[in-house]
């Protein structure tokens, strides 16, 4: 039996609307923490605009005449308009692939997870949800590199692994014409491809994280072992029997 148009009208805009779901949805909570700042920034911005135009209003009013009716209507407007203004402006920075090598070492995390956000929805079933994985992942690198010295040989490791393997892998199936994703080449489809390179990248980003962390356990571990010599040894040196 044919689809009618108004069926095919229907599952179209049902998968618009799916697609749109895919790229708001947050694959990790670093991402989600930089959309956070931003929005208070912009309101915080709102606010003081807002005050600043609330004082004007009352020294004009103290100052120089009563507002009246038309006064406030016109302070009101303005309020609104400061709203309106700072509530779109200035819009959030989506990152760009050719600025995640540039970033900021303690922002790499986030910022790549925004980049794999909106590149989400165009890509088949199996990598969002490796894509999905990979955003977990970073969320545990993450604090690891607010306090990793961007000048180590470890920091340029993971800058390349994150800010360039990764989404140059997605940036080149995607310049793979739709058509031809599913179409071996070498023994492997482009969509294989993809997902075996995805795995990979989940698994070395996890490795590098729980190398970090296992480099300040040792640390932990350390200091844990020189308190014990510090403390338990005065308690014992205390309780010696004094000698004759």
């Amino acid at each position: 039996m044919a689809m009618s148009e108004t069926d095919q009208t229907i599952m179209l805009g049902s998968a618009a609307i799916e697609r749109s779901r895919e790229r708001r949805r947050p694959i990790g909570t670093k991402s989600l923490a930089l959309r956070r700042q931003h929005l208070f920034k912009k309101i915080g911005r709102m606010f003081m605009a807002g005050g600043a135009v609330l004082i004007a209003a009352a020294i004009f009013g103290a100052v120089i005449q009563p507002l009246g009716f038309t006064g406030v209507m016109a302070v009101t407007l303005l309020l609104i308009g400061v709203a309106v203004l700072f509530g779109k402006w200035p819009p959030f920075p989506e990152p760009r692939q050719a600025d995640l090598p540039k970033a900021d070492l303690r922002q790499l995390a986030g910022r790549t997870e925004i980049w794999l956000e909106a590149q989400r929805p165009a890509l088949p079933a199996p990598a969002r949800q490796l894509v999905d994985g990979i955003g977990v992942q970073l969320d545990l690198l993450a604090p690891q590199l607010q306090t990793l010295d961007a000048a180590t040989p470890a920091a340029a490791n993971i800058r390349k692994l994150v800010g360039e393997d990764l989404p140059e892998l997605v940036a080149g199936y995607q310049r793979i014409p739709a058509g031809l994703r599913g179409e071996a080449h070498g023994g492997r489809t482009p969509d294989d491809t993809l997902l075996g390179g995805l795995r990979m990248l989940e698994r070395e980003i996890g490795d590098a994280a729980r190398s970090l962390a296992a480099g300040e356990i040792d640390k932990l571990a350390t200091r844990e072992r020189y308190l014990q010599l510090k403390y338990e040894g005065l308690e014992s040196d205390d309780g010696a029997a004094p000698t004759s």
